[in-house]
């Protein structure tokens, strides 16, 4: 229940609530389109998905289990990969309506943010003077006042409802260093279960930012505040996505690439799909004479549950 040796988990994070329909054609939006990105995801190499929802009309962020429900299916039945669905859906959901498709679904994974923190996306609007739909303009140039919640009662009562409720581990995404000693102060009162599953996040205003030095210093932490009873993985907002993941690869960390967090492929360039972010790194990876971890050796690192006992 420990990292394999060069094993490396990749994680894809298909849609999100961060980028709009507006800003890439290859964002998905409905149902279908997360369902045929997350397998095409997992067949290039990606072992966990990490799965948020949109209304398929706008492509708008929804936390509606009934559209979760409506693409989780197709993605058990046509790839092994990890489902890993979002409880933090969007800064300006409620944490009821965050949990609603979590509690519903019952799924391997979640991911936790372990904070609560500013959560802005405002300097994207400057790229856009046209927007395909009318929610998208105020959703990203409005959000200066964002402010994601998750207290230290949210992650307890999400820790109650879906970990213990459910057999649920979580994805602890760390937005910044005290995230750590939050999640530090959940383990010493007996909360989560080892071997627990970071997520270092970097390049999010709001959050620490995506400086190597400040991934030196994340790792250094969690090396100091959990051992060897952590895994860890990094994200990197934009343009930082790729040298950050290549350099958590180097230093035995696992990686998270995807069209949340990032657009592009290159320098400039838009992705054309989730999959075409996975062969990537699947490729620098394997370059570097690591290996990317199969599915059942991600259940077997994480102590995760399987797919038998999810309900969808």
């Amino acid at each position: 229940m420990h990292q394999l040796k060069n094993k490396i988990i990749i994680t894809c994070a298909v849609t999100g609530s961060i980028h709009t329909p507006t800003m890439s054609k290859a964002l998905p939006v409905t149902p279908a389109e997360i369902a045929e990105q997350s397998i095409a995801a997992a067949r290039a190499g990606a072992s966990i998905l990490h799965l948020h929802a949109r209304d398929p009309e706008n492509g708008r962020p929804t936390p509606d289990p009934k559209v979760f429900m409506q693409f989780l299916p197709q993605i058990k039945e046509g790839c092994d990969a990890v489902v890993n669905l979002t409880s933090g859906g969007g800064a300006r959901m409620s944490l009821e309506e965050r949990l609603a498709a979590p509690l519903l679904a019952s799924p391997e994974m979640a991911s936790l943010n372990m904070g609560t923190m500013n959560f802005a996306l405002y300097p994207l609007g400057a790229r856009y003077t046209k927007w395909k739909y009318e929610w998208e303009q105020d959703y990203i140039c409005n959000s200066q006042d964002n402010i994601f919640r998750n207290t230290f009662g949210d992650i307890e009562k999400i820790y109650r409802q879906l970990g213990e409720g459910h057999g649920t581990k979580f994805e602890h995404e760390c937005y910044d260093v005290s995230h750590l000693y939050n999640l530090a102060h959940f383990l010493d009162r007996g909360l989560f279960k080892p071997p627990v599953f970071l997520q270092f996040v970097f390049g999010v205003l709001g959050g620490i930012g995506a400086d190597m030095d400040n991934l030196v210093f994340m790792k250094r932490t969690a090396d100091r505040l959990f051992g060897s009873d952590c895994l860890w993985s990094v994200l990197a907002a934009g343009r930082h996505q790729m040298p950050f993941c290549t350099q958590a690869a180097m230093m035995g960390g696992n990686v998270r690439v995807g069209l949340e967090d990032s657009l592009t492929i290159g320098r400039g360039q838009l992705a054309s799909s989730n999959a075409e972010q996975v062969k990537k790194i699947r490729r620098i990876v394997e370059e570097l004479s690591l290996e990317v971890a199969t599915p059942q050796e991600t259940r077997q690192m994480l102590g995760l549950k399987g797919p038998a006992n999810v309900r969808f």
